[in-house]
């Protein structure tokens, strides 16, 4: 092995993290592995967190054989990302034992190169929106207790400030340091089962990341903090549709008098709602009143693969396409959240469907987000099994996506300016 290769890193069952000089760093899409190109990877982004992963032996590279090797009585290395990066490879392993479910995040490969960790990834959104790093605890907990006070009977204020301090949701803290994105959450229920739902899982899954909001807040609530907010933001937007709560299009009609109430005051910002537009005459209603802009979440643009995923309950893919198209005629800014694992996003098959989904629909923007579930069981809900001479690369699709189509945003956060 040459000093120039990608080393594999390897945990202790106590956490501890060691190099491998021996053997090659290997990334894996979907049940392949992948010798890791220094080309393919990036400095580990400052805020990113290392993992080690139970019950999951590492797998490296011998040069010196050309096999690919399982490594014994240690543990996986993974690496979860900032915002803003994309991942191009999953941690590369093989279960051992009677693993569990891995918890709700991503798992980039992470190796050791040049003396310094490198991951498989690529930074798609250079905004600083939820970098850890830019935001100051000390000045939420100080702002989070002013606004508090400023509207001491709204209840989604104090459900954003649970979410601010408690839960560290970023998109709460923004709130209350006066800046970027605000969010209105507002449907405590949903009409999807997604296998990756940070909010609600069942007990025999995984933990949820954050807890739903319990509560329907008042339009009036929502139009509180939406249009304080507004007010005290440059290039201000308010989405509705957050980790926190389930399927906002549940709610339209409380949802549709809140934008009544904010379009009556201000004519400023964008009002977003991120969906799974499962209810396409309700969206409709919502642009009618002044929704700008839309998000749909979606793991495939194929129809039996996101059901797959989605579980959707009491509407259809074709009711999504159809939102989408209601949105792009009424002249709208929509958005797909395409939530994104190697080795199945960049397959041939996926990518062809993509391109033509493209083209039909013409969206405006694809936020490519990592999806925040365990890689080994994300095949298996698929029920996909895809040759190693299909995967084209994350890396590539989107290089592939920007030439084909240079009108169409790449990104991570919902546009401030549409």
């Amino acid at each position: 092995m040459t000093n120039s290769a990608p080393q594999l890193l390897i945990s202790d069952r106590r956490g501890k993290i060691y190099s491998v000089p021996d053997l090659e760093a290997v990334g894996m899409k979907g049940d392949e592995f992948f010798v890791l190109n220094p080309k393919e990877l990036i400095r580990l982004p400052k805020g990113s967190r290392l993992f080690m992963l139970p019950d999951r032996r590492p797998v490296g590279y011998d040069p010196k054989t050309g096999n690919f090797l399982i490594k014994n009585g240690c543990l996986a290395v993974a690496a979860f990302v900032p915002p803003g990066f994309t991942v191009t490879h999953s941690s590369a392993y093989r279960e051992s034992g009677r693993p569990r479910m891995l918890p709700l995040f991503s798992y980039a490969a992470v190796a050791l190169y040049k003396g310094t960790l490198y991951t498989a990834a690529l930074r798609i959104d250079r905004e600083r929106r939820h970098d850890p790093q830019f935001i100051d605890t000390t000045s939420v907990k100080r702002r989070t207790a002013k606004v508090t006070r400023l509207f001491p009977r709204n209840r989604l204020i104090r459900h954003l400030a649970d979410c601010a301090i408690i839960h560290c949701c970023p998109g709460a803290q923004n709130f209350f340091l006066g800046r970027y994105e605000g969010p209105l959450p507002a449907s405590p229920s949903c009409n999807a089962g997604c296998y990756g739902c940070i909010s609600y899982q069942p007990s025999v899954a995984c933990p949820a990341t954050q807890p739903r909001i319990r509560f329907v807040p008042d339009p009036d609530e929502i139009a509180e903090v939406a249009l304080f907010h507004i007010d005290n933001v440059s290039e201000p937007i308010v989405s509705f549709g957050q980790g926190c709560e389930g399927e906002p299009l549940l709610v339209w009609k409380i949802i549709e008098r809140s934008i009544n109430l904010i379009r009556k005051k201000t004519t400023r910002g964008v009002i977003n709602m991120n969906t799974n537009a499962g209810m396409p005459d309700a969206l409709a209603r919502l642009f009618d009143a002044g929704l700008d802009s839309v998000r749909v979440s979606i793991n495939s643009v194929r129809k039996d693969y996101y059901n797959r995923y989605y579980r959707p309950r009491g509407y259809s893919f074709r009711d999504v396409i159809r939102s989408i198209g209601i949105g792009k005629r009424r002249g709208k800014f929509v958005s797909i959240n395409y939530l994104t694992m190697p080795g199945f996003t960049d397959s041939k098959e996926e990518f062809g469907a993509l391109k033509t989904f493209i083209k039909d629909t013409h969206i405006d923007m694809i936020q490519w987000r990592n999806l925040n579930y365990d890689p080994a069981r994300y095949i298996n809900v698929m029920r996909s099994s895809i040759a190693r001479s299909s995967m084209i690369g994350i890396r590539e699709i989107i290089g592939i996506l920007r030439r084909r189509f240079p009108k169409l945003r790449m990104g991570y956060y919902n546009p401030r300016r549409i």
